[in-house]
């Protein structure tokens, strides 16, 4: 879908009522209508506990069908009202993308003894021990499902490392030793080796363990019709299993199949080795242009914006990009916090929805709310979709050479006659800057659409240049005016 727009349908602190499929289905018709074209929703399968978001996750193949964990549902609601939902989105021609764990597991069913090694948390190739005869919670054979949908059943070699010794009530990271068992080596390299992450770290080399995970891929790929994923931390997953799990959902869906890969890290290299490995078939999330907004946030007038573009995904990798302001990993109380201050949040949007290259993806919490507190920033979203939607077509021209005052302007197109645009920002004082929208627009009358400058026009020259004007913090976008 040309111009499409992916949002984020969750945040942490949805409540654990079993009525969020059913929100999500009666959102559908709302959010087609906003010009979201894709959602992505949060990992659907059982968990450890009810309340928790997914993460921790227990059995793939339970969606909210079986009673396992004390519950049938999950924090959202059951299977078919999950499917309900998705059918509904469908009925909008709205995409759906399942956030996919398949980096730990939690909650086993059993106790198994075998041979561990606790390591060095900040270097996980240093071992502080010697290797030893450990209890983990290992074993999973998921007693509510009865065999249902697969009858694996996961033990201690299906893992490479796990987090306490229950024999001896002791927390830690302990590598589990096994024949061919190690942390894989195509992990980053944070910590020494960031293959282990929490819970129990499943051994994506282990050739049992690859097959039923393909398995599962396809199954709840057809399961419930599902038109991509979103991969957590493939920072800490075995970059092989990847590729080829990639390739074998895709040979059951088809090549269309979207997924996008959560690697948290800000640094541009390790984002562009990775695309290598991949053979750029997978999308990233721009987590680099992420920090780059989140420091101008902080930093204000002090930000340079000049190097903004330098080393971000959208500018080096923009077919494999998919651009960000936020998400629940920096929202405030998570790991990651690093949440953009709301000053610039209608800025930073700007910048992602109305520019020619990336896929723009939109938080819940700035368009919902966090917490069941409504957004402040839900007003200034729905405008710049419709600009995106009606506007933001064509060559993009960009204006990043001043310190604070930057912007970038979109030609528009022949299949769209009033398209094109004009976006200015500023992190400082008022501000303004000559811009080309393009010489199909001379003579042409703009104006100010975000509020920020109501009353103000400007006549588009012989050349296709208008002096466009911005107010001190804030956003500005100027169109064609009826």
């Amino acid at each position: 879908m040309k111009n499409g727009v992916m949002m984020q349908f969750f945040e942490w602190n949805l409540p654990n009522d079993g009525n969020f499929w059913k929100q999500l289905k009666s959102e559908a018709k709302h959010l087609h209508e906003i010009g979201v074209s894709a959602i992505w929703i949060p990992p659907a399968y059982k968990a450890d506990e009810q309340q928790d978001e997914g993460y921790a996750t227990y059995d793939l193949f339970d969606l909210g069908e079986f009673n396992q964990k004390g519950t049938i549902r999950t924090k959202y609601g059951t299977k078919e009202e999950l499917r309900n939902a998705i059918d509904e989105l469908h009925k909008y021609e709205i995409s759906v993308y399942l956030d996919t764990v398949l980096n730990h597991k939690t909650g086993a069913d059993y106790t198994e003894k075998f041979l561990a090694q606790e390591v060095d948390p900040s270097n996980r190739n240093k071992p502080l021990e010697e290797p030893r005869e450990i209890q983990g919670w290992t074993g999973y054979n998921f007693p509510g499902r009865g065999g249902k949908y697969s009858d694996f059943i996961w033990h201690w070699y299906h893992f490479s490392g796990t987090e306490i010794d229950d024999s001896a009530r002791k927390m830690g990271i302990f590598r589990i030793i096994g024949e061919n068992k190690y942390w894989s080596e195509t992990v980053d390299s944070e910590n020494g080796n960031y293959d282990y992450l929490l819970g129990n770290d499943i051994d994506l080399k282990h050739p049992e363990v690859i097959a039923e995970l393909n398995h599962w891929g396809t199954w709840v790929a057809n399961e419930l019709n599902l038109d991509g994923v979103r991969l957590d931390a493939i920072k800490h997953m075995d970059s092989a299993f990847v590729k080829q799990f990639l390739e074998t959902v895709r040979k059951e869906r088809g090549e269309k199949y979207f997924v996008v890969g959560e690697y948290w890290k800000g640094d541009f290299e390790s984002l562009k080795k990775y695309l290598e490995v991949l053979e750029y078939k997978i999308d990233l999330f721009d987590v680099p242009l992420h920090y780059k907004m989140y420091h101008a946030s902080l930093e204000k007038e002090k930000f340079d914006f000049t190097k903004f573009l330098h080393d971000t995904l959208v500018t080096r990798f923009p077919e494999n990009a998919v651009t960000f302001v936020d998400n629940h990993d920096s929202q405030p109380g998570s790991s990651l916090e690093s949440q953009v201050e709301d000053w610039f949040k209608p800025s930073a949007y700007g910048l992602i929805l109305l520019a020619e290259k990336g896929y723009p993806c939109i938080f819940y919490g700035d368009y919902y709310g966090i917490k069941g507190n409504e957004s402040p920033h839900k007003a200034i979203l729905e405008t710049l979709l419709d600009i995106r939607r009606r506007y933001a077509y064509g060559i993009q021209n960009n204006y990043f050479d001043h310190p604070n005052t930057v912007g970038f302007t979109r030609t528009g197109d022949d299949e769209h006659p009033d398209s094109g645009l004009a976006l200015l920002i500023s992190n400082g004082e008022d501000g303004e800057k000559t811009m080309s929208v393009g010489e199909n627009h001379q003579g042409e009358t703009w104006h100010e659409i975000t509020g920020c400058i109501p009353e103000e026009k400007v006549t588009i020259d012989e050349k296709g240049h208008a002096t466009f004007l911005v107010k001190s913090c804030r956003l500005t976008v100027w169109i064609k005016k009826d």
